[in-house]
This record gives structure tokens, sequence and C-alpha cells, in this order.
């Protein structure tokens, strides 16, 4: 019976390994799609205007991993990605490099941009222009409301990339927190939202949002610093009627510029100025 036994199982691992020698030579092929995907025009230019000399990866299309799925949020409109990126390269990429280095933005920078064509509204009234995540990636919204003939919207579009990127510059190498807290301790709300922004100068802040953390205060102070010129920059404080807010500001101004030449060598004059210049021609 064993014997026998044997020879039903030996037959069947032999008819076995007959039928998956079979199914091997049938499918031979994968059905996985292997081929190379064509790259669009769009897709062609990012590749060699963010992809090869940086490293940073730009999401257009729409993926549920992306966004938030909780918000009604849409993808970019094609026709609008490009012009929104070459706005951004300008002003906020090509101004780091000429200050700080042919390398600079390649070595800090976000791996990945993802863009949204809507605004991204939350339940308080506020809206969300942009976030950084882990230093990793920057997401940016309301792409297909950019109006690249206004001066102010170009800069409120800007004012969201250069904030989450003094994020991730603060990630590479932290700023004194304590500090800087120190010299508005007591004025931070985390209910920032209730305040106008001409308020929140009046206590020592160049925002409302400015006024949530020392870390979001930090940040809104560089993006604020570079949205001007440094006579409008100067006008700015001057029309805050407190003296100790000016006072303030201008003592936050100082760390700032010495943060930047500690940390990264960079003169934040000479890229405010910079800066400007670059929007002028984007104008």
């Amino acid at each position: 019976m064993k014997i026998n036994m044997y020879k039903i199982l030996l037959l069947l691992s032999i008819t076995a390994f007959i039928s998956c020698s079979e199914d091997d030579e049938i499918n031979d092929k994968s059905i996985l799609d292997t081929a190379t995907p064509e790259l669009s025009e769009l897709d062609q230019w990012i590749r060699q205007e963010y992809v090869n000399p940086y490293n940073i990866e730009v999401i257009y299309e729409w993926s549920e991993y992306e966004f938030s799925i909780e918000r009604y949020l849409y993808p970019a409109t094609k026709e609008n990605v490009q012009p929104a990126l070459e706005v951004v390269k300008h002003i906020w990429i090509d101004s780091y490099t000429e200050v700080g280095g042919e390398d600079f933005v390649k070595n800090i920078a976000p791996r990945q941009l993802a863009l949204s064509g809507g605004f991204n509204t939350n339940p308080e009234g506020t809206i969300t222009l942009g976030f950084a995540e882990g230093g990793k990636k920057i997401v940016l919204f309301n792409v297909d409301f950019i109006d690249y003939s206004s001066r102010e919207n170009i800069q409120r579009f800007l004012n969201t990339i250069q904030h989450e990127y003094t994020h991730i510059l603060n990630q590479t190498k932290p700023f004194n927190e304590q500090a800087f807290g120190e010299i508005t301790p007591t004025s931070y709300n985390p209910n920032w939202y209730e305040e106008t922004d001409s308020a929140a100068n009046e206590e020592g802040f160049v925002t409302a949002y400015a006024s949530s953390s020392i870390i979001e205060d930090f940040a809104e102070m560089v993006a604020t610093f570079l949205k001007y010129d440094n006579d409008g920059w100067n006008d700015f404080i001057d029309n805050i009627s407190n003296p100790q807010a000016r006072q303030d500001i201008r003592a936050k101004e100082s760390m700032m510029a010495e943060y930047f030449n500690q940390a990264f060598g960079i003169d934040v004059y000479e890229l405010q100025a910079i800066v400007q210049e670059h929007t002028d021609e984007v104008i």
C-alpha cells in the first residue's frame, strides 16, 4: 500500500511539474506594462528645469495620497502648471542660487512640489495657501487663480513658498527659538485668525499668522521681508504706530539676518534685492 501511495504521489508531482512547465511556456510575458511611458511637453520641461538640475519631483496630476480627501480640492489645470512653476523657479530658486551659489538649492530643497488648482479652505474660514511636510515636500494651492499681471497676487503666491522654504532651512540648521521667542514672549496666540494683520503689527508681528507660534513667526518674518524691497520694508515698519512693536520687529529682523549669515553665508538684504529684481522681471 505504501509503495502504491508513493507511486501515486510521484505521478502527481510529475504531472504538476509538466503542467507548470507548460504554463510557463504559455505565460512567458508579464501582465504588467513595462514600457517606458511617453513624456508630454510639460513633463519634459519639468524634467529639464526641476528634476535633472535640482532633483525636485513635481506632482500636478491628482492623487488621493498627495492631497486631503476631506477638503474640496482638485488638480491644477494643466495649462496653468508651467506658468506657476516658471514663477516659482525664477523668484525662489534662481534668487537663492544667485546669492547662495549654484549648489545651494540642489543641497537644500524639498524633493517634491505638489500643485493643487483650488483653494484649501479651513473650517474657521482661513485659507491654507501651502504647507511643508517634513522638509521633503511643499504643497501649493490655488494655482488656477494666479494673476500674473498683479504684483500683489504673485507676491501672495510666492509668500507661501518663501515661508515653507524657511521651515526647510530651519530644519536643516535650526535658529535660536528661545532667544527669538523672548522678543515678544507673551503675545503668541493660537487663535491668531481672530486678529487682523494690522492689529498684530501693533504687537510686534509682521502678520497675524506670525503670532501663532515662534517657528511661524520666524518664517513669516522671512517671507514678509522678501515681499518688499528695502524702502518698502522700512515704510512697512515706520507705519506701525507702536514704538515698542517697531523695535520688536527690528530685533527679529536682526536675528533673521544673523541666522542667514551664520548658518548659510547669505546676506539676506542682498537676497531681498534679487527677489525683487526677479519679481519685476516676472511682472
